[in-house]
């Protein structure tokens, strides 16, 4: 099983969880309701720690880079990031009330009433997530501008526990776990109108990627004066390498190659793309934006365009902890998604679900869109080095 992709694990809990829903007898319900019961404690638990020990280190690595070349690609990779999860919000508000069942699943918790657990227990976290990010923001901070290096290495060693409990703890068990949530959701009678949900989500959300890819290349092109259109389908080798390899770091080589094709300088093109595939996730965000406001909408819960600025605004920080974490983006989201959104652990499981459906395709507009900020990067370059001769 340590072999097989989550999203194949994930598929067959979902699947397995649905055909048990409908013959599972009460007992056998109210006892995996005690199991997720127990993982919802876990990981509320767990949440304020992953934030520290992901975001504070993230930060401080990305800080302590110096010069103009840093602060340019960093600045543009948030402004698409951001950006990308605005243009997400105002297409899901568009496009999904036409789609998706609204309220479909707020009565879930009290259907879930039905089948109660056999005992719980609470397991109070060290700290709330809005304490935990503020703290991670200062720690991140203050290492990158201090020598802290007992500090430092500290939380390296932090991040290798909180990484290792994520990979052997909740990856392994996120599977038992959305197993349960669909025999509860089955038993309840609930579970015809989600999935059915969900698939219209994932199609939108795809299509959503690619519009993207075509609004930075605009921009791209636009900015530098070339045709971005010729530019992204450069870029194609890259895209679908990341669709089978769902992994940003393993597309580098490949990101590296066609955006050099595109034109950009080697100096450029070699500080650029490992970079942004540190700092620059504009699919992910945009993915996660979008389940966000698709599972709202399916639970009944107000959210208004301030809520989601804001939402949005965070996530776009918090991202920089994702690369080379396990489910990382989705992982890093959770304590904003709780603290912002009033998410919980149900919420939250059908978050990484969604998510984790769509995990190849975030990977692809990411470091697609990689090769548009070397593009704008690398002519802005030329252009300060024009200036200093002058």
């Amino acid at each position: 099983m340590k072999r097989m992709p989550l999203l194949l694990r994930i598929l067959i809990a979902i699947t397995l969880g649905v055909v048990f829903g409908l013959v599972a007898p009460d007992w056998c319900v109210r006892l995996m309701n005690t199991f997720n019961g127990l993982f919802d404690q876990l990981l509320k638990f767990l949440i304020p720690l992953i934030i520290l020990g992901l975001v504070a280190p993230a930060i401080a690595d990305v800080g302590k880079g110096v010069g103009r070349m840093l602060l340019l690609t960093a600045a543009l990779a948030y402004l698409f990031t951001v950006g990308a999860g605005l243009f997400s919000f105002g297409i899901s508000q568009w496009a999904f009330p036409t789609f998706v069942d609204a309220g479909s699943l707020s009565t879930l918790e009290g259907e879930g009433t039905s089948f109660i657990p056999y005992f719980t227990i609470s397991i109070p976290p060290l700290t709330d997530v809005m304490t935990s990010l503020v703290l991670a923001f200062m720690l991140g901070l203050g290492m990158a501008v201090f020598p802290a290096r007992a500090l430092s290495l500290g939380f390296q060693e932090f991040r290798g526990i909180v990484v290792r409990t994520i990979s052997t703890v909740i990856i392994p068990l996120l599977p038992v776990y959305i197993f349960g949530l669909f025999l509860d959701m089955t038993a309840a009678g609930q579970v015809g109108s989600v999935l059915s949900d969900f698939a219209m989500v994932i199609v939108i959300i795809f299509s959503m990627t690619a519009l993207w890819l075509l609004i930075q290349y605009a921009i791209a092109g636009v900015a530098c004066r070339c045709n971005g259109w010729k530019c992204l389908l450069g870029m194609m080798p890259a895209y679908f390498t990341a669709l089978g390899t769902s992994s940003s770091a393993a597309t580098i080589p490949v990101t590296l190659k066609q955006t050099i094709r595109n034109g950009v300088s080697e100096e450029v093109a070699g500080f650029c793309i490992p970079l942004c595939a540190t700092i620059h996730l504009s699919g992910s965000t945009l993915k996660i934006t979008a389940c966000a406001t698709a599972l709202m909408l399916m639970l009944g819960m107000p959210y208004d365009f301030p809520t989601m600025l804001g939402f949005v605004l965070m996530l776009g920080v918090v991202m920089v902890a994702a690369p080379g974490v396990p489910g990382g983006a989705i992982m890093a989201a959770l304590g904003v998604l709780e603290s912002m959104l009033g998410f919980g652990a149900r919420e939250q499981a059908m978050m990484i679900t969604l998510y984790i459906a769509m995990d190849s395709f975030g990977t692809a507009c990411n470091v697609t869109g990689d090769g548009a900020i070397a593009l704008m990067v690398d002519k802005l370059h030329s252009l300060s080095r024009k200036h200093q001769t002058t």
